[in-house]
């Protein structure tokens, strides 16, 4: 039976955020969910996350929600947007985090640069 690090880890930050907590710690992780928070790092709604005694440890900073998209759809960038309006609240708000050739990128950046992929995340 498979295991979704990424949407365990998700909804572990959004449980956390519920219960008023800032930091958690999460002892299974992979490099697809450190990538996800890589990005959500440098869109400011992480504040920190780090790695000690091989526990992941994540600070929560601008979050309002956050979780994995199951099944992970593939989609062309013509499908974009169509996702944007399923996920996000408004245009311009939030970002859906997309798996292509070039690696994790946001919605933002695979329209620009013209890729599709698969649909790992979203957050705002």
């Amino acid at each position: 039976m498979s295991h979704d690090v990424v949407a365990d880890a998700l909804n572990k930050i959004m449980n956390s955020k519920r219960s008023g907590k800032a930091l958690l710690e999460i002892k299974s992780f992979s490099s697809l969910l450190i990538s996800v928070l890589a990005i959500a790092k440098l869109k400011g709604y992480i504040k920190d996350y780090r790695i000690e005694d091989s526990i992941l440890k994540i600070e929560i900073a601008n979050l309002h929600n956050c979780n994995a998209i199951k099944p992970r759809f593939t989609i062309s960038v013509s499908d974009i947007e169509k996702y944007e309006r399923r996920y996000l609240p408004a245009k311009e708000f939030g970002i859906l985090i997309i798996s292509t050739s070039k690696g994790l990128i946001t919605n933002q950046t695979a329209k620009a640069k013209n890729l599709g992929g698969s649909l790992i995340a979203y957050m705002y």
